[in-house]
């Protein structure tokens, strides 16, 4: 270890002085450019601080006004109101320097788009649509362009979702527009428009060929017309497209199987698709089938085996379900009892949830309501994912 030598000592008052001398300088380019401010903007601190954000509004656009270079002020405040939910002042806030006339064309898009998105998360999309489509055009074009797309699906206005993304190659997935088309398609066979129905889900799937809601809406048309078994081959299909969704496939292959009286062959069907890919909402649908064609003990069987397959909540129920009905009075008491307390765990249970944001809803979605993402909420209940993990 190297000796420690006297002369280094030296060093020390010297390392000691120049950091003194830093210091000095950086307090005075402080105190140099807080004398350049103007009053206003420490009036406007102070409001702030004092909790009166219209009296600190007033005085930071006078700073604006005589400092134009302090904008940044605004913007900063405004983001702030708006992330505490204070919309009602960012909006006031935002409008204020969109009313300036000497602000330059870049600073005015920026205070556009804050107001823009002031109006959006407040849910006041008539304005925010407006104020976007002013924004057309400008150096925050795609932005706007973003924003709009965004309006039109919150109001499913799906004809101009469609226009729009149509501007946008590249930046809207051919997935999401088939979902426009297949929203169009829905609303047409609500009000019995069949052949309009049928264009927007060929193209749909010409969008995108693994769409399973165009495929299942294509079957409804189909078994709506008598075809039942041209259905059933296309819901079929379902399988090689994403098998997640043979769920919602089950009851509509199983109606089309009763129909034409090949109730045998579609529980096997089911029995197939429930051994390959394990859903407890696909259990569900085929406990169903097998207690009603069936009978108790083959759906016991069933409950029994999955149970012991992928030992889940649901699994139990459907098990306890069975057995009951094959019990004495006085056992049956007992086992309703337990019944009871799993049936509801299972009702807790029983929610979706959005692989993209983790929303949960007791029902499926196409897009999540929380994050706006387009199948990113799989009809799997959070159960059967938390065991397929």
């Amino acid at each position: 270890m190297p000796e420690f030598q006297t002369w280094q000592l030296l060093l020390f008052p010297l390392f000691f002085g120049l950091g003194w001398l830093a210091a000095r300088v950086d307090i005075k380019q402080v105190v140099r450019e807080s004398r350049s401010l103007p009053a206003s903007y420490f009036k406007g601190l102070n409001f702030l601080l004092n909790e009166e954000p219209d009296k600190a509004i007033d005085a930071f656009n006078e700073v604006v006004r005589v400092a134009p270079e302090t904008i940044e002020l605004h913007f900063a405040l405004g983001s702030l109101f708006r992330r505490r939910g204070e919309l009602e002042r960012a909006i006031r806030l935002h409008q204020s320097l969109v009313d300036r006339e000497y602000l330059p064309a870049d600073v005015a898009c920026q205070a556009l788009s804050e107001l823009g998105q002031d109006y959006m998360k407040a849910g006041l999309l008539d304005r925010a649509e407006e104020v976007f489509t002013r924004l057309r055009g400008t150096a925050r074009d795609e932005e706007a362009r973003r924003a709009l797309l965004e309006i039109f699906q919150l109001e499913k206005d799906w004809e101009r979702a469609i226009q729009i993304a149509g501007e946008m190659p590249g930046l809207v997935s051919q997935k999401e527009v088939a979902h426009y088309h297949c929203e169009l398609a829905e609303r047409d066979m609500a009000n019995s428009r069949w052949e309009d129905a049928r264009a927007h889900l060929e193209t749909a799937l010409t969008l995108d060929r693994a769409c399973v809601r165009a495929t299942l809406l294509c079957g409804d048309l189909l078994a709506r017309e008598g075809k039942d078994a041209d259905a059933i081959t296309l819901w079929q299909r379902v399988e090689n497209q994403n098998p997640v969704y043979l769920a919602l496939a089950a009851p509509r292959l199983m109606s089309a199987y009763q129909r034409q009286g090949l109730v045998a062959d579609g529980l096997h069907l089911l029995r197939g698709y429930q051994e390959r890919y394990p859903s407890l909402d696909l259990l569900d649908h085929v406990f169903r089938f097998v207690l009603e064609h069936e009978g108790v003990a083959s759906a016991r069987a069933l409950a029994r085996d999955e149970l012991q397959r992928n030992p889940t909540l649901l699994g139990l129920d459907r098990f306890l379900e069975a057995r009951l009905q094959e019990l004495d009075a006085q056992a049956r008491a007992d086992a309703e009892l337990m019944k009871s307390v799993v049936s509801a765990h299972t009702r807790r249970h029983a929610r979706n949830r959005c692989t993209a944001c983790g929303f949960k809803a007791r029902q499926h979605y196409w897009r999540c309501p929380a994050c706006g993402g387009w199948e990113t909420y799989p009809p799997r209940r959070a159960e059967d994912m938390d065991f397929s993990a």
